[in-house]
């Protein structure tokens, strides 16, 4: 057998338990001369293990850095040793180079420098640094530098540790490393921008919409597709200020799903909903407002937990509840032209009249969206109407209760009074001084 470097890792005897091998050493020469094809039969052994044996089968100086990890199985039969190691490499992210008559194996990232940089990248001496994170989370960022979700930005030799109690970041690398992780997280390390998102839940008379100028449906012409939203749902596009023209009408039972529309952006809302709240045209039953940052999720939620009691196995009850509420989930992106992606979620639970089990029905409406928006538009979610029937008898003391002629002095009233549940929904965009404050 030849002299030479040979990767020789610990006991090749343990590979009987673990498979086994067949094949014929060559008996001299260069890496890549004609040797006989080989079988291997390994069964979870390490990354290591299954080099060795594929260099000493073969008879290859071969040499494996000190980052090549991992476990695999293989079962070949009579295959050309090149395509065995191969396998192995691809699998597992590695690569080889040779030099003169030595194989040398280790990760695609080291491989890909060139060979003055893989010799001089070890000699260079390590340096620490630290930095307080203001305002990303140090847990991301030290990720990001490992390389987790990627390619990373250290070295073979780097090492990044989190302190969580001061959000810092800890990072030994050369300095050359060192340098360029700073401008990265000073890039990084940035206030992210707030949004507002204001809501105003009203319960008001089914014309009230049409009179604040709200324009309900979106054209399928405008969106540049053949569907749009409808009273069901709605569609998975964007949809473009301006494209709102219209109604939407639906074969379902009416009141019974969310509509969605644009408000008209000269329309003082605040001032047209108190002038009809005075008119008792509409009531205003909730305003909240909640501050979220930029793509960060925002939940409004109002309404009712509903009691009922449930038999256990053991014969005793429990009280549990049920939630009843109105609830919307807003998440806001900024735009680069300062405008506002709101991806909502919107779902308006109602108690049914039927129970099941003890337990009461909840009725459930949901709608799904995204819209794009200006700084300031009012989005306005609408389409839930309930209808309430009022009968009222009115008759002549006495004389309208007399048999036969009683009617006579007696009459009936019918009158139904319809309203309808509005959300409108304002983002706005904090000015950036107050996240720089």
């Amino acid at each position: 057998m030849r002299s030479g470097w040979r990767l020789v890792l610990v006991g090749v005897a343990c590979l009987v338990g673990s498979g086994s091998v067949s094949g014929q050493g060559a008996s001299s020469g260069d890496p890549g001369e004609e040797v006989p094809p080989i079988s291997l039969n390994l069964r979870d052994v390490s990354v290591r293990t299954a080099l060795a044996t594929i260099a000493d089968v073969t008879d290859l100086n071969l040499v494996a850095s000190d980052n090549v990890t991992g476990r695999v199985t293989l079962n070949l039969e009579d295959v050309p040793w090149q395509q065995a190691l191969a396998l192995i490499l691809e699998s597992h992210g590695l690569a080889s180079r040779r030099r003169g008559n030595v194989i040398m194996v280790a990760p695609r990232e080291t491989m890909a420098r060139t060979p003055a940089e893989a010799t001089s990248l070890p000699a260079a001496p390590l340096t620490t640094e630290r930095w307080r994170i203001k305002y990303a989370r140090a847990a991301e960022l030290a990720s990001m530098l490992r390389g987790e979700n990627g390619v990373g930005l250290l070295t073979e030799r780097g090492r990044v540790a989190v302190d969580e109690r001061t959000n810092s970041l800890l990072v030994q690398d050369t300095a050359e490393r060192i340098a360029a992780v700073g401008q990265i997280i000073a890039q990084l390390d940035v206030a992210v921008r707030q949004v507002r998102i204001e809501a105003r839940i009203v319960i008001a008379r089914d014309s009230v919409a049409r009179e604040l100028g709200v324009s309900w449906g979106i054209s399928a012409a405008e969106q540049g597709q053949s569907s749009g939203l409808n009273a069901s749902g709605a569609s998975s596009g964007i949809a473009e200020n301006g494209g709102l023209a219209v109604d939407l009408g639906s074969a379902e039972a009416p009141g019974t799903r969310f509509a969605f529309g644009y408000l008209a952006d000269d329309v003082l809302l605040d001032l047209e909903l108190r002038a009809l709240e005075s008119e008792g045209r509409s009531r205003i039953i909730s305003q909240p407002s909640v501050i979220t940052a930029n793509q960060r999720q925002a939940l409004i939620k109002q309404g009712t937990e509903i009691p009922y009691q449930e038999a256990t196995s053991s014969g005793a009850t429990n009280v549990e509840f049920k939630e009843a509420v109105l609830s919307l989930e807003v998440t806001p992106r900024i735009t680069p032209d300062d405008r506002i992606i709101m991806s909502l979620s919107i779902n308006n639970d109602t108690v049914a009249q039927e129970t099941f089990g003890g337990a009461p029905a909840i009725d459930t409406n949901q709608i799904a969206t995204r819209v794009l928006v200006d700084d300031g538009q009012t989005v306005v979610l609408g389409g839930i109407l309930t209808t309430r029937e009022v009968s009222q008898l009115f008759k002549t003391p006495l004389l309208g209760d007399l048999p036969w002629l009683g009617h006579l002095f007696r009459y009936t009233e019918n009158s139904s009074d319809k309203v309808e549940l509005l959300v409108f929904i304002t983002p706005r965009i904090l000015v950036e001084n107050l996240a720089a404050h």
